[in-house]
């Protein structure tokens, strides 16, 4: 029987900057948009937290289900190492997505914003859909097209659209670039697992286009995200703090273009995470001192 601390292991914590991320930099947005108010942020991180730990069980207990994960070089499984049954971990990951919609339907009410009750339909189904079910889009190529749809536009612009009842031209930039930045983090986890995922049949974008050119489109993800919210800097002249981001690339840009041992490549998940944190505080900053200045 699993621990609570295997249980927290198993929520894979270090993927959690991919659904903060998105909601401050929304946040940010609606500050733009003199539209801020941080109740209602908070709900947005809370469905948005909720969703993620969701998605991780979920991952976990099909992947397991379908043997993916039974020899792999990254953290712990609760489902392929047997410390959990696998409907513990599957009825653990239900009770995230019903906890987030909760939240979210709590955020829709004040915010009178009923269209996104589809949205976050949609959102579970994604969520569900990505190992889950019988022809589960993570196993041909499209993860990382969903978790740019959902973790950057969706999230990013539905948190702008929940407190200013609009979007704008940089939530969505915003979004693009977050949107990079948590395809960048999956497809360092999916290089990674590149031998055994093709061994297992699991076609990931990262094994389709082949270990170099995964490798590269990682390093290009990163620098494209931090060169898109240039194209504020005729109003937001403060944007450029985004720059002061890219030092924190140098280092898993690096292992991931040079590095051949999969082991090391577990250090640039948690990296990246903290690329998107401080990209999401840098894009703040921007957007605040632009109003202060």
């Amino acid at each position: 029987m699993a621990t609570a601390g295997q249980w927290i292991e198993g929520a894979r914590l270090r993927t959690l900057p991919m659904g903060i991320a998105p909601v401050i930099v929304g946040s940010a947005a609606a500050y733009d948009l003199e539209a801020f108010h941080p109740l209602r942020a908070l709900l947005a991180l809370l469905t948005a937290l909720l969703f993620q730990v969701g998605v991780n069980y979920s991952n976990d207990y099909s992947d397991g289900i379908r043997g993916t994960d039974d020899v792999r070089v990254g953290p712990l499984r609760l489902t392929a190492s047997g410390l959990a049954s696998p409907k513990s971990v599957k009825y653990a990951a239900f009770g995230c997505f019903g906890a987030a919609m909760l939240a979210g339907l709590v955020l829709i009410l004040l915010s009178g914003t009923w269209p996104l009750l589809l949205v976050g339909v949609g959102c579970v189904i994604a969520a569900w859909g990505y190992t889950g079910g019988k022809n589960p889009y993570g196993y041909i190529g499209l993860g990382e097209v969903f978790v740019f749809l959902f973790f950057g536009l969706v999230a990013t612009m539905g948190t702008t659209y929940t407190q200013a009842l609009t979007v704008s031209w940089a939530s969505f930039l915003g979004a693009v670039s977050i949107g990079l930045l948590a395809s960048a983090l999956l497809m360092a986890n999916n290089v990674r697992d590149i031998p055994t995922d093709r061994e297992a049949g699991k076609l990931t974008l990262a094994v389709r286009l082949g270990d170099e050119a995964a490798r590269i489109s990682y390093v290009m993800m990163l620098a494209l995200a931090l060169l898109l919210p240039l194209l504020l800097i005729n109003d937001h002249p403060w944007i450029l703090l985004v720059l002061l981001v890219s030092p924190l690339c140098i280092t898993p840009a690096w292992v991931m273009l040079r590095s051949q041992r999969r082991q090391d490549l577990i250090p640039v998940l948690k990296q990246t995470g903290i690329i998107s944190l401080c990209f999401a505080a840098a894009f703040t900053l921007g957007m605040v001192l632009t109003q202060l200045v």
